[in-house]
C-alpha cells in the first residue's frame, strides 16, 4: 500500500509540475478576445483624436470596430460612417 501511494504522490507532483511549466499560450495572443466589442459608444469621435481603428476578431459574438483615441483610450463602435 506504501508503494501505491508513493507513484500517485509522484504522478500528481509530475502532472503538477508540467501544469506549471506548460509553454501554452491564452487564446488571445490572436487577437481575441481583446479585440472584442460587448457595448459600445453613440457619440461622436472627433478624428483628431483617432490613433488606430481595428475591425473586431471573426469570432466575436458582435461585430464593429475598436478605436484607439489619444484622450478615450479604446472605444468600441458599431460602423466607422459614425464616427
Amino acid at each position: 500500500m506504501e508503494m501505491k501511494m508513493s507513484c500517485v504522490c509522484l504522478v500528481l507532483g509530475l502532472v503538477l509540475l508540467m501544469t506549471v511549466s506548460s509553454n501554452a499560450q491564452p487564446h488571445s495572443i490572436e487577437g481575441h478576445p481583446d479585440n472584442c466589442c460587448f457595448s459600445f459608444v453613440t457619440f461622436e469621435i472627433p478624428d483628431k483624436e483617432i490613433l488606430e481603428a481595428v475591425k473586431t476578431h471573426p469570432s466575436c459574438p458582435k461585430t464593429g470596430f475598436v478605436v484607439k483615441t489619444k484622450s478615450m483610450g479604446r472605444l468600441c463602435k458599431k460602423d466607422l460612417q459614425e464616427i
